[in-house]
């Protein structure tokens, strides 16, 4: 399958000539093919996009239109979409080797499911509030906070950008999407949706680029707010560049998420959960749970649990619906994770399933699920992120225990607690600096906030609490006379 759009990007509602020849090959992570070329924006490239995000931001309908108004456009957005949800999944598998039966519902699914939720929740948000007290009368807008450009990583490129296209169009915000180069040939679907929709010009624009341009894309003055998904180390450099210019951001960034197993846990249903919670997307999940902190009284029992359930991981062609695990998204990302499995050993862990390529499968970038023993909570492979199918158990005497290690990191994304108790099991979470804690589990679902803790990130996304991220607030203060006529 090739999905070519060698040339142009989606600036201003229409497919435009790229200003240079420069181009990002897509090369299929799982058959070593290649699935199609897309442009590499320049600055000037990065400039139109600005332009026409500014222009029909300052000038255009869009943030005047009623929330109904607006809300009607994503509806026919989210129905071209749902229309076009199996290539949209196709293409997300072709472009980074995701499995088909996640794609589709992780992908095309959890969009139309994003897109669902904020539509409802809009009608929620609190727009405009009365405030009254002694001192004074005040009226409390919410507006839409300006040009975004919203910066999405590879490893889910559609229900990351939901997360920020949803909220941010609803509120008024006109878009520019920057894709990475290793998956951005499913933005074009959400072009092609929009476009057919009918959303004025210039409200979502599309442009790939590589680091220097992005840098220039988060610092362009036209831009009113940066929100970005991705690694830690790229948070870092964003947030100094907008602190420069005081610039508004979201981040959500890295994570190496902590699953307590304490001691009452049944052992077959939460080995089969941490099968899921721990896999998905090839590993390449921040919110992934990639330390199994069990308490060692369960801790033989859970590994063996765990090894047989990781031993029984379909691994293959990622266009196969049964296959649960793919190759990984580049030969660099394979490389990267194949040097933390050498790192684990050499400090002393003990492989005790996989660590290396999977019998069979001598093509592509594939990395056998694998699960280290024996780590400590000092060890790289505890303390870094891995971004593959790689996880590390460690055994803690007590409950106490089990939370200083879960708490001992850098980052604070997710988190997850077994127990036969779901009381006990809530008690327990409620002890983690998390953003999100799974709880026997239990999804969160997309009406509650995501975002991290520490190094996890700044700011929240999804939930009531994702329309924040594109607002400004202005308070007025009003008579008397015209606060009775409002209330």
């Amino acid at each position: 399958m090739r999905l070519d759009n060698a040339a142009h990007f989606f600036i201003g509602g229409n497919w435009v000539a790229a200003t240079s020849d420069a181009t990002f090959d897509v090369v299929s992570p799982f058959s070593g093919e290649l699935v199609g070329t897309v442009a590499a924006g320049s600055k000037a490239d990065v400039d139109a996009a600005v332009t026409a995000a500014r222009e029909a931001f300052d000038k255009g309908p869009w943030p005047r239109m009623t929330l109904g108004e607006r809300a009607d456009l994503v509806r026919r957005f989210r129905e071209n979409l749902a229309a076009d949800a199996p290539r949209i999944a196709e293409t997300v598998t072709a472009e980074m080797g995701v499995p088909i039966a996640q794609t589709t519902a992780s992908q095309a699914g959890a969009a139309l499911a994003l897109l669902d939720t904020n539509l409802e929740l809009a009608e929620q948000y609190p727009w405009r509030s009365l405030r009254r007290s002694a001192l004074g009368n005040a009226l409390v807008v919410r507006r839409a906070i300006g040009v975004v450009a919203a910066v999405i990583p590879w490893n889910a490129p559609i229900s990351v950008a939901m997360l920020k296209l949803a909220p941010a169009l609803l509120a008024g915000c006109t878009v520019i999407l920057k894709p990475s180069p290793e998956a951005p040939l499913s933005s074009n679907h959400l072009a092609a949706a929009a476009a057919a929709a009918g959303v004025p010009d210039g409200v979502l624009n599309i442009v790939t680029a590589d680091r220097a341009e992005s840098e220039y894309l988060v610092t362009h003055p036209g831009v009113d707010k940066v929100s970005f998904t991705g690694s830690t180390a790229a948070g870092r450099r964003i947030a100094s560049l907008c602190g420069d210019d005081v610039r508004r951001y979201t981040l959500e960034l890295g994570g190496k998420s902590a699953a307590i197993v304490l001691d009452d846990a049944d052992i077959a249903s939460t080995a089969n959960a941490l099968r899921t919670l721990s896999f998905r997307y090839n590993g390449q999940a921040c919110t992934n749970k990639t330390r199994i902190v069990v308490q060692r009284s369960m801790h033989d029992d859970l590994v063996e649990a765990l090894a047989s359930e990781i031993s029984a991981i379909q691994v293959g062609d990622p266009s196969d619906p049964a296959t649960e695990l793919g190759p990984l998204v580049s030969d660099r990302q394979r490389t990267r994770v194949e040097g933390y499995i050498r790192a684990g050993l050499d400090e002393g862990a003990a492989l005790t399933v996989g660590g290396g390529r999977p019998a069979g499968l001598d093509a592509g970038q594939f990395v056998e699920a694998t699960m280290f023993t024996g780590v400590t909570n000092d060890m790289t492979i505890a303390r870094e992120e891995i971004f593959g199918p790689v996880v590390a158990v460690i055994a803690v005497d007590d409950v106490d225990e089990a939370v200083a290690v879960a708490n001992d990191s850098l980052y604070g994304l997710s988190g997850a607690v077994f127990s036969a108790d779901d009381e006990r099991a809530m008690l327990v979470a409620q002890r983690l600096a998390t953003g999100s804690v799974e709880v026997n589990g239990a999804s969160t679902g997309f009406h509650a906030a995501l975002g991290g803790f520490k190094h996890s990130g700044i700011g929240r996304e999804a939930g009531l609490e994702g329309f924040d991220a594109f607002t400004e607030i202005t308070s007025f203060g009003v008579p008397a006379t015209l606060a009775d006529a409002l209330a």
